[in-house]
């Protein structure tokens, strides 16, 4: 496989070589998070970074090589793809210098620094060790990945491959675009050992727009690109998962409101969102490049952090 017409190697429309011939690549009528799963597998078989995004690009009417949806979400290749005449074809964003292995979600694992990049034919991986990692470094690391705020830090919670090899001090301010655009410690330390490589868990990307505060209005989620959430409004308990998510307490009022022409997700039937998993839920069920533009959107209102108040009694005797 190939990435090709994007602006780094990791970046562009995928490509297949099936039966001797180069071919681009579609799937079926959905791009949703099974997609992205395999999409991930695709990144680290090329040697890149973690899957930023998945998109549909439409074309002419051509011939295509197809990935079988029931292969997801780990396609062996030469099993699972077959022509197809379709008109439109994948375009994948694979993140340079970063990624996350062995996590939960997406958006979790043990963080992993690409330190090799100027000679694409020995790319080298390795971990990072925690004592020179800290909470802006992972803002960066978080954002460069398209996820959420980071929400934990912790070393050895999503598997060790020895004592991390990259030993210098990453100096993030936080606003910068990638891990590699911070400065880093000038002199390389030896001190870190097994059991000490960062384990990061980023927030999944959800906000809620056009509210009277963060914890009111639209309900938005990212896979890819940022969209509002078709409803259905099945049950509370997905309301109440969200306000949790965004650490805004519990739900209080839900509405719907109509929007037209504006492609959303849509949550899947039969799916609980929880914290690690909501973009588990998520899919876009588009044929054409309009998507999925009419119906309604998840109005949300949440309660807010609770106000904690400290009472001190004096007691006179």
């Amino acid at each position: 496989m190939r990435l090709v017409g994007g602006a780094s190697r990791c970046a562009g429309t995928l490509e297949l070589k099936h039966q001797g011939e180069w071919r681009r690549a579609t799937s079926g009528d959905v791009v949703d998070y099974f997609e992205m799963e395999a999409a991930a597998a695709f990144c680290r078989d090329l040697n890149c970074g973690s899957a930023v995004s998945l998109r549909k690009r439409q074309v002419s009417y051509q011939s295509l090589w197809l990935l079988i949806a029931e292969c997801r979400p780990d396609y062996d290749l030469p099993r699972c793809v077959m022509s197809w005449n379709a008109s439109s074809v994948l375009e994948l964003t694979c993140s340079d210098s970063v990624r996350l292995l062995n996590g939960t979600s997406l958006c979790s694992g043990r963080l992993e620094v690409n330190y090799n990049q100027s000679n694409q034919s020995k790319q080298s991986w390795t971990s990072v060790c925690e004592d020179h990692f800290d909470q802006q470094d992972a803002e960066v690391v978080c954002r460069e990945l398209g996820c959420g705020p980071p929400s934990a830090l912790q070393g050895a919670l999503h598997g060790d491959m020895g004592a991390p090899v990259w030993s210098k001090e990453f100096q993030c301010e936080g606003h910068e675009s990638t891990l590699l655009d911070c400065r880093s410690s000038n002199s390389t330390r030896s001190s870190c050992s097994p059991g000490k490589a960062v384990g990061l868990t980023c927030s999944e990307p959800i906000r809620l727009v056009g509210g009277a505060s963060r914890c009111a209005g639209t309900l938005e989620m990212k896979l890819g690109e940022w969209r509002p959430v078709y409803t259905m409004a099945r049950t509370l308990r997905e309301p109440a998962a969200f306000c949790k998510h965004l650490d805004c307490g519990s739900d209080v009022s839900v509405k719907k409101r109509e929007l037209s022409n504006t492609p959303m997700w849509l949550l899947r039937f039969f799916c609980e969102p929880s914290y690690f998993s909501m973009m588990g839920c998520l899919q876009s069920p588009t044929i054409t490049s309009e998507s999925f533009t009419t119906g309604s959107v998840m109005e949300l209102t949440c309660s807010g952090k609770p106000i904690r108040i400290r009472i001190r009694i004096r007691i006179l005797y």
